[in-house]
């Protein structure tokens, strides 16, 4: 079985140079930021399966990649970048990786929380400015989080919250009871929710969730994190309360449209913390990352 990486970083291309290979499994890598979809017939000619980070697959480019057989997305959200039924239609099955980083992603959601409450991207930009400011927060201990989803990074993400005393409510559409975690219905985790943080996978049934409805029922000021899917949340609903400061603080990694175009209007909100899609991204997270995408071709055969 012979693939193509199509979108290879540098960095992960050495994590994979790093993998023991399975039998009979090869690999080769097409060193790029992102490819253009209407490439992809001639990129992936002769290949049996392709591996994926970031690259849109559209249904109709993919029509015309004779002989290729399999998707190894690297992450959960293939749903974003490819229509997976399509592809199966096309006899193209399309595989996730998940759990590889739960504990990163958990750990940014946590950070990006921080940062959110204490003010700590406005000082950075007014520093960098030349300007003094100061900010004050709210400490997290005795605060209720609110978690939007229960799968491995939530469960990390409730752990880290209760490290520090925080009141732990979650919303899962398969509740699994636990020590010091309260699940409870959807209303009740917004209305009480000074802090709310997405871990949700999107589908149909996820896809603009948090609508202007029930963003509104968030408490006044309550801060919000999302490093699971822009799509989620709608977006301009959000523009609109941060404005009026109805919602707090958004912190989010992840975005409606990425890469974030300049001039966006999320860029010139003052409470508004950026990260470029990044809560993955570590080198221990991008090791069992490539880890198993190469079990997963090397189950192919």
């Amino acid at each position: 079985m012979k693939g193509l990486f199509i979108d290879a970083s540098p960095a992960l291309a050495a994590t994979l140079d790093a993998q023991p290979r399975p039998a009979g499994i090869e690999v080769d890598l097409n060193l790029a930021a992102q490819v253009e979809p209407e490439t992809l017939p001639g990129l992936l000619a002769g290949y049996d399966f392709a591996l994926n980070d970031h690259s849109f697959m559209p249904t109709e480019v993919m029509r015309h990649c004779q002989g290729l057989r399999h998707v190894i997305f690297l992450g959960t959200g293939a749903r974003s970048y490819m229509n997976p039924e399509a592809l199966a239609e096309l006899g193209i099955t399309v595989h996730i990786i998940k759990g590889y980083g739960d504990r990163a992603v958990a750990e940014h959601a946590f950070a990006l929380m921080f940062a959110a409450a204490r003010g700590l991207a406005a000082m950075d930009r007014a520093m960098r400015a030349g300007t003094w400011r100061r900010t004050e927060g709210p400490e997290l201990a005795g605060k209720t989080v609110g978690l939007m989803g229960y799968g491995g990074i939530g469960r990390e993400m409730a752990m880290l919250c209760r490290a520090i005393g925080m009141r732990v409510l979650v919303w899962s559409r398969t509740p699994r009871p636990e020590p010091g975690i309260t699940f409870v219905e959807l209303d009740t985790l917004l209305e009480q929710s000074q802090f709310l943080s997405l871990h949700l996978l999107l589908d149909d049934s996820t896809r603009g969730i948090l609508s202007a409805e029930r963003l509104a029922r968030l408490p006044e000021g309550a801060i919000l994190v999302n490093t699971a899917r822009g799509d989620l949340v709608d977006e301009a609903a959000m523009i609109e309360a941060l404005k009026s400061g109805r919602l707090g603080h958004a912190a989010l990694d992840v975005f409606a449209l990425e890469p974030l175009p300049a001039g966006h209007p999320l860029t010139g909100l003052d409470n508004v913390t950026l990260s470029a899609h990044s809560a993955f991204r570590t080198p221990e997270a991008s090791a069992n990352l490539m880890r198993q995408a190469l079990e997963i071709a090397g189950r192919l055969g």
